[in-house]
């Protein structure tokens, strides 16, 4: 007997990752969803007796697709395989009536040991065969990794924070410096603040930069639980802190998956009280053309949200591209 699954992920690489950790004797028949929308469909239409299903998703994310399986009554069991790992996510999914939350990268024998927890396969078990797996381009290869990093980082956050911390999925966009500021998610009128922190490690070099917009500043003090007047010191002192929560968790976040190390140095204010395109002239000749990872970090209820960029060297592109390149294959 051949058991219906359904692989829903809008990355490629995380689709090609699960595919692979189901246990080898697992009679399947897989079909791959890459939004929540896509994974509805197919089962509604018979498809998915099992759902591996991730949260950031653009169309419909997990929790929307959760909260419509639970509305239709769908008969399938839904297991969450998500990079945002703040204990709120998981609790808000199994109030959702997900089986089982797993983290990313999926863990092949974590994976085995819920499936048999539940008796999945009880009935489902055959020789080994082959597994359909999609084709992986390096971009959506870079989409997953910083995925992962930045549910790292995300989860850090809100421990510090006490809040529940709204993660996008990363935008991975090679660029010329004078696309950068056009790239970014702020207005001509807003004034930010900005830190950047350069680091190095194993032939790859770059800069993060986190851009605070000014009007967040309020919140971020209370959930912080700084109680006076907030000034310019005051307000380098919490941008510091929030960004060597990120840009340390989210860097260590990616070496981890790329198994190199990475040193850091200490961070530096770039600007208080400007517009991005400036913070941007100001970096003009450093960064040159650049890989750019850009992640949106907004914190739920509040009026607090930032832009994280990691810009790698122009330098560097030859030897990160071999180290992504590995998950693809």
């Amino acid at each position: 007997m051949t058991a219906p699954i359904v692989i829903c992920d809008d990355s490629g690489l995380a689709r090609k990752q699960m595919a692979r950790a189901l246990p080898e004797e697992w009679n399947v028949d897989i079909t791959f969803a890459e939004h929540g929308d896509m994974a509805l469909e197919h089962i509604r239409a018979g498809k998915g007796k099992v759902v591996f299903l991730d949260l950031n998703m653009p169309v419909r994310d997990g929790y929307q697709t959760l909260q419509a399986i639970q509305d239709e009554s769908l008969p399938c069991m839904v297991i969450v395989v998500s990079g945002d790992i703040q204990p709120e996510a998981m609790q808000r999914v199994k109030r959702l009536g997900a089986l089982e939350f797993i983290k990313k990268p999926v863990d092949a024998d974590t994976l085995r040991t819920i499936i048999n927890n539940y008796g999945l396969m009880m009935h489902d078990v055959g020789a080994p065969q082959a597994k359909p797996e999609p084709e992986v381009e390096l971009m959506d290869c870079y989409q997953e990794i910083m995925n992962v990093a930045m549910g790292r980082a995300g989860d850090l956050l809100a421990r510090l924070l006490g809040a529940f911390i709204e993660l996008p999925i990363p935008r991975v966009n090679k660029l010329a410096v004078n696309e950068l500021a056009m790239a970014l998610q702020f207005t001509e009128e807003e004034e930010v603040s900005a830190v950047c922190q350069g680091f190095i490690g194993f032939g790859i070099a770059g800069e993060a930069l986190l851009i605070f917009p000014d009007a967040s500043f309020p919140d971020i003090a209370r959930l912080m639980k700084y109680k006076g007047d907030i000034d310019e010191r005051v307000e380098i002192e919490l941008l510091i802190d929030v960004s060597s929560v990120l840009i340390g968790a989210c860097l260590n976040g990616l070496s981890e998956q790329l198994d190199i190390g990475f040193s850091q140095n200490y961070p530096v204010v770039l600007g208080q009280h400007t517009q991005v395109a400036d913070l941007v002239k100001s970096g003009a000749k450093r960064w040159r053309e650049t890989l750019a990872i850009e992640i949106t970090y907004r914190i739920e209820n509040f009026n607090v949200n930032c832009d994280l960029l990691l810009l790698f060297s122009e330098d560097s592109l030859g030897r990160l591209n071999e180290l992504v390149a590995y998950f693809a294959e």
